[in-house]
């Protein structure tokens, strides 16, 4: 009983075979763009993809949005989205839990889903993230209900929202999100509170903060200096006042002297009750007082900040320029959303978006993965997904200025992810959000396919190594089963990859004996550490050097995980042959 805990379990559990880290093969002749771009596009199954990018990107990717087939029953073109339920739960955990490795310390990952496996799959990444670590689940408002399909003539209500789920490598650690924003137009604005009843307070504008000068110092609650000035003769007028004064508008009055535009508040903090304590102590009188400080937490940790107080109980200044922007000319307030986001606008044209590329039942806006994207990373931070689909996220990263890895089984990799992803690199696609974040075109990507399985069998039901593994395939693959990280030294042929700063791996097929390994001791110095993976060895010389280990192949690999498994499979695909004379691994 102490060694029970709160999980799911399904048929299967727990007897999953071990993952083969496969190699990924480079093929240069489907790279597109910038032969310098870090980009990569995978083709092959998701999860032994995943497990191949484990040794390098452990730990770097900064977010990750995948959009998983949602088991519903229905047949879909692309996948086999009617999986038995327990397959479907055993196929997600295995990702999640490789996806987990990836993640950043203080990277996020967010999974779409709709209500036949959401309340599965919430209880999975509790299990694989941790209760903890869960951020948020968000109703997505994928539809009209108007036009929703799906129930409404029977017992069941129409289906017009999809959720993602949101969790953390490190709750912890996770920085506070970029938004995302509503926008509303500010006299639009207006007009609804008027037309409901509720009192609009952002009516003042300070035209002048008048004469800065310096009365003293005092001290926050950790003894931190806030410095305090007087504001002498200062303007502030009403927006009907100044609209008034300058023959225009309301509205154009917000839009010329909206960044001056305040409410007060009678806010309770200790900076402000410090502030009233040393109005009084001074014996201040002016009506307006200005305080210069460098806050230790909130969104302007760190900065110099300027707070306004008006009055003797100093009555905070509320900006509305920390909560509006100007767009195009046009003043609108901004109000961070919350877990409901409403993508029905971005809908209607999703089928437009990328060229048209089509993929019925599965494609995503790009405006839903931007944002996304953009409240949780900046430039240049890695981004990526495993169920690439027809390239939706891997199009809004790139106009984002991202870098990103996405992986994709199907045929579709070359039919809609290779098509897509080029029309972005030559500026040719105009859909999405490509005129909202100004994209014009650039950047590139490199081609992978993956590997098949190192390991088969012979006629006799013996294990030997796959025909299709050329010798420098075999020293990446059998490099990276052993933990090594495959990189040929050009002036040392034995150091053909590491793992240590002194520690290497050497692989051939070629039988070893005394007189070579002797050899290979006289140039290995005894600070290094060399491993040596071959077919054969003669007897005795596994303990001939203390630095030196020689292991055989293909045993000294079989128990590194279950080679050619294809059940990982969401649906089962020949990897096509890659031209060995141009792959490189990755």
């Amino acid at each position: 009983m102490a060694n029970q805990r709160l999980e799911l379990t399904w048929i299967g559990k727990g007897e999953e075979p071990a993952v083969e880290p496969r190699i990924l093969l480079h093929d240069l002749s489907k790279d597109y763009g910038d032969p310098n771009a870090e980009n990569m596009l995978i083709h092959g199954d998701n999860l032994l993809a995943l497990k191949a990018l484990e040794q390098q990107f452990a730990g770097q990717v900064k977010c990750i949005y995948i959009d998983p087939p949602y088991n519903t029953g229905a047949a879909f073109e692309h996948y086999d989205d009617n999986l038995e339920h327990s397959i479907w739960l055993r196929l997600m955990k295995a990702r999640l839990e490789i996806l987990r490795t990836l993640l950043a310390p203080d990277g996020s990952i967010w999974i779409q889903i709709d209500d036949e496996e959401q309340a599965y799959l919430k209880v999975i990444c509790d299990e694989v993230f941790g209760r903890n670590n869960f951020i948020n689940m968000i109703s997505v408002n994928m539809k009209n209900i108007a036009g929703a399909s799906g129930g409404g003539e029977d017992k069941r209500l129409k289906k017009n929202c999809e959720y993602i789920l949101a969790y953390a490598r490190e709750y912890s650690l996770l920085p506070l999100f970029n938004g995302p924003y509503q926008y509303t137009e500010m006299s639009e604005l207006i007009r609804q509170y008027i037309d409901e009843g509720k009192s609009w307070k952002y009516t003042t504008v300070l035209v002048d903060p008048g004469q800065k000068e310096y009365v003293g110092s005092t001290v926050d609650g950790d003894g931190n200096e806030i410095k305090v000035y007087l504001r002498k003769n200062p303007i502030i007028l009403s927006i009907k006042q100044i609209a008034k004064r300058n023959g225009i508008s309301e509205k154009e009055a917000y839009q010329k002297y909206g960044i001056n535009v305040f409410q007060t508040t009678n806010a309770q903090s200790s900076i402000r009750t410090r502030i009233m304590d040393y109005r009084r102590e001074q014996g201040i009188t002016e009506d307006l007082l200005s305080i210069e400080y460098v806050p230790k937490t909130g969104r302007n940790k760190g900065l110099l900040y300027e707070q306004f107080y008006k009055g003797e109980k100093c009555r905070l200044f509320v900006w509305l320029r920390d909560t509006s922007e100007v767009i195009d000319g046009e003043l609108y307030k901004k109000d961070l959303q919350g877990t409901y986001w409403d993508m029905n606008a971005w809908m209607k044209n999703v089928a437009k978006e990328g060229g048209g590329v089509d993929f019925p039942n599965g494609k995503k806006p790009e405006q839903l993965v931007r944002q996304i994207i953009e409240m949780t990373t900046t430039p240049g931070e890695l981004v990526l997904d495993s169920f690439l689909g027809s390239g939706t996220t891997a199009a809004a990263a790139h106009k984002l200025g991202r870098t990103w890895i996405g992986i994709e089984l199907g045929e579709h990799a070359y039919t809609h992810c290779i098509p897509r992803l080029k029309r972005v690199i030559d500026d040719e696609d105009r859909t999405g959000i490509t005129q909202d974040v100004d994209w014009h075109g650039g950047g590139g990507y490199k081609f992978y396919e993956l590997a098949s399985s190192l390991i088969e069998k012979d006629k006799y039901g013996n294990p030997v190594i796959s025909d299709k593994y050329n010798p420098m395939m075999l020293i990446a693959a059998v490099a990276k089963l052993n933990g090594y990280f495959f990189a040929p030294d050009p002036d040392v042929f034995w150091k053909q990859g590491h793992s240590q700063d002194k520690s290497y791996i050497y692989v051939t097929t070629v039988y070893l004996d005394a007189k070579t390994l002797d050899g290979l001791a006289a140039e290995v110095s005894p600070m290094e550490h060399l491993l040596i993976c071959v077919p054969a060895f003669d007897t005795g010389l596994s303990l001939r050097y203390e630095n030196i280990q020689v292991r055989k192949i293909p045993q000294s690999v079989l128990d590194k995980c279950e080679y050619g498994v294809n059940n990982y499979d969401l649906n089962i695909a020949d990897i096509p042959d890659v031209d060995e004379e141009d792959c490189e691994d990755a």
